[in-house]
């Protein structure tokens, strides 16, 4: 199979990447009390210098008091962390990498593990974060509101701050996806509803308050899925029609790359067609796509994450549907946590130095 054109470069707005390679978020937990580190700044700068394309950070949230669930994921408000991932652009940059930070709000949760609590109850559209089980209090419009200007205050830093593009986390049951779902979304106000489209007006409110907050030339990106960790088989949108009527208002509020995220980029979304998810946005809203999911890795990541080791696989799927036009960006996830020589090694034809995936490698900042 032929990489050439996966290596040709992408331009959109602000951003201007070497070639169609991204870096899919992965949340670290090495930030002490929110504040992205040195090593964070070494880490990023490492797969900058192995010719990733577009970086896109791990979650980090925005200003609210119940924002994060982990007080060692890193914020994005607040002199300290901000200045922490100021240091991060610039090594980015020094390294002739593109960098984007993935803004985010967790929403309600179950209490993490360490005992670490915020300083506020989890707050989400309702007390609900998974069929049967709830925690922390439904959001008040007040409390709707000051988010929506907390996420475009998060990207007005964003540019401020020198990155090249922001994303917002609407995907993985966190709080913009428990607004879209109707198992965490029960609320009989504007926010609520019994369609797909009618519970996403939370998001194009996010979406057009942050393309208010970076102007009309700032790259904004949208990560969005269809399953989460507690409905792995979930579908929002069941039908082309149903995705057509959630993706083609937050397309008109502003987003200009939707991220779409699978658990295995190869699977279609609906019967009767080949099309991923990524696929069938590019369809349905003519604006481009990322596709991720078990990109050059066996197995997919939530058995990996779960212990179970993964291996190189091929990309010649990859490489077909790419060329087919099915989307414009590929987000690889651990097969760059493990090796942030991964793209140049697949540029060089160098499968047999590929490494595989070890739970363990969660563990550390390589």
């Amino acid at each position: 199979m032929s990489l050439t054109d996966l290596f040709k470069p992408f331009r959109l707005k602000s951003l201007k990447m070497k070639n169609r390679f991204v870096m899919a978020p992965m949340t670290r937990s090495f930030s002490p009390n929110g504040v992205p580190t040195d090593d964070v700044a070494t880490y990023y700068r490492k797969r900058a210098q192995g010719d990733v394309g577009l970086i896109l950070t791990e979650g980090t949230v925005i200003d609210r008091p119940s924002s994060s669930s982990d007080a060692n994921v890193p914020r994005f408000h607040g002199d300290q962390a901000l200045n922490g991932w100021k240091k991060v652009v610039n090594e980015v940059k020094e390294a002739g990498g593109c960098i984007a930070p993935q803004i985010w709000h967790m929403g309600v949760s179950a209490n993490h593990h360490s005992g670490w609590i915020p300083p506020a109850p989890f707050e989400g559209p309702s007390t609900f974060y998974g069929v049967g089980k709830e925690n922390g209090r439904a959001m008040t419009e007040s409390d709707i509101a000051d988010t929506i200007a907390a996420f475009a205050r998060a990207a007005a830093d964003a540019k401020r701050l020198g990155f090249d593009a922001v994303e917002i986390h609407g995907a993985h049951g966190y709080l913009v996806d428990q607004f879209f779902w109707s198992v965490t979304n029960n609320r009989s106000d504007i926010y609520g509803g019994k369609t797909l489209a009618e519970r996403s007006r939370f998001a194009v409110e996010v979406v057009k308050a942050v393309r208010a907050a970076v102007g009309e030339d700032f790259a904004l990106l949208l990560r969005l899925s269809q399953w989460k960790p507690s409905e792995y088989t979930g579908q929002l949108a069941a039908t082309p029609k149903e995705m057509e009527d959630w993706l083609q208002p937050l397309a008109e509020a502003g987003v200009d790359l939707f991220h779409c995220s699978q658990r295995r980029f190869c699977d279609p979304e609906f019967e009767g067609s080949d099309l991923n998810f990524a696929g069938w946005a590019k369809k349905l809203t003519g604006k481009a796509t990322i596709t991720v999911g078990s990109v050059g890795l066996s197995g997919e990541f939530l058995k990996a994450f779960a212990g179970e080791a993964s291996t190189p696989a091929s990309i010649d799927e990859l490489v077909t549907r790419f060329d087919k036009g099915e989307f414009d960006l590929v987000a690889v996830g651990r097969a760059l946590l493990t090796d942030p020589e991964w793209i140049q090694k697949i540029a060089d034809g160098r499968q047999g130095d590929l490494k595989g995936f070890q739970k363990s490698d969660l563990a550390k900042l390589n």
